[in-house]
């Protein structure tokens, strides 16, 4: 069996000291403020900095990773012998992966003898980070590149992604909601309930009042959905609302005696459209 490395990008939302200490490598999405040319990696700016500089007004455009750069990622792994799985950041957010299929479709002409597998994880921030860590593990169990990649492009359709966000304003300016309903929202603390589908999109599901409802409401689904509630992988990842998210994890704790494996910042390419204060929770379900 080939040797072969499993690679990324940053939409995933797992530190860099931690792909690191896993063996995978990523290509980082960018992001920059309106007004400013400077453009950021996704981990150049802490995710507390940055949330502040949106609480303050800031609007940060973001960028996906282009074909170039997937190419310069994997001929890295491709011209040490090794064979390339990447998982990539939903297609129904990003144009991400399909750049890093393009990279892989136009290497495989000028590396005939390697392997070289995309596969569309349709997760985003932590679900996209816990079908990683999911991979890798069967990767470390002694799969195939084959094995690895039909496993994610299954067990994706099982990543439950559930998440609320704090200010409905964030979801207005990208179109998901209208004006009137994110400023009625607001002003009457109505917080929504959302989720991502197969397609890999976001969608609205439901409405609560109040934050700490909001925060129930996730762990709410957990009961609803995974397929073993006293087991499994829990990822939760936020938007600079680190409180929120040890009051969901002890809330699993508390009910299943269940510990929340990573808490993680949303970071700033994903963070830009929902805003400070986002929740998200991810598991294994018997469906998304």
């Amino acid at each position: 069996m080939s040797e072969y490395i499993i690679v990324t990008d940053s939409a995933c939302d797992i530190k860099p000291e931690i792909l690191k200490e896993w063996g995978v490598p990523f290509a980082s999405l960018t992001f920059r403020f309106d007004g400013n040319e400077k453009e950021y990696l996704n981990y150049d700016m802490t995710s507390s900095d940055f949330y502040q500089k949106m609480r303050e007004g800031g609007v940060a455009k973001t960028a996906a990773v282009n074909v170039g750069a997937f190419e310069l990622m994997f001929e890295e792994y491709l011209t040490q012998g090794k064979d390339v799985l990447y998982l990539g950041f939903s297609s129904g957010l990003s144009t991400t992966y399909n750049s890093g299929r393009l990279a892989a479709e136009q290497l495989k002409e000028k590396y005939p003898e390697r392997k070289i597998i995309a596969v569309d994880t349709l997760s985003a921030s932590a679900g996209f980070g816990l079908l990683l860590y999911l991979t890798l593990k069967k990767k470390n169990e002694g799969a195939t590149i084959e094995e690895a990649a039909e496993f994610a492009t299954k067990a994706r359709f099982n990543l439950c992604h559930w998440f609320t966000v704090d200010d409905l304003m964030y979801l207005k300016r990208g179109g998901r909601i209208s004006p009137t309903v994110a400023f009625v929202g607001n002003v009457l603390g109505i917080k929504p309930v959302l989720h991502m589908d197969n397609e890999g999109h976001l969608i609205n599901v439901s409405k609560v009042r109040g934050r700490r409802t909001a925060v129930q409401a996730l762990a709410q689904k957990y009961d609803e959905l995974a397929v073993d509630t006293k087991s499994g992988t829990l990822f939760i990842s936020h938007g600079d609302c680190l409180a929120d998210a040890e009051y969901l994890a002890s809330i699993i704790k508390e009910k299943h005696n269940v510990d929340v494996e990573i808490i993680t910042d949303v970071g700033p390419v994903i963070g830009a459209h929902t805003g400070p204060g986002v929740l998200a929770f991810f598991f294994v379900g018997n469906e998304r």
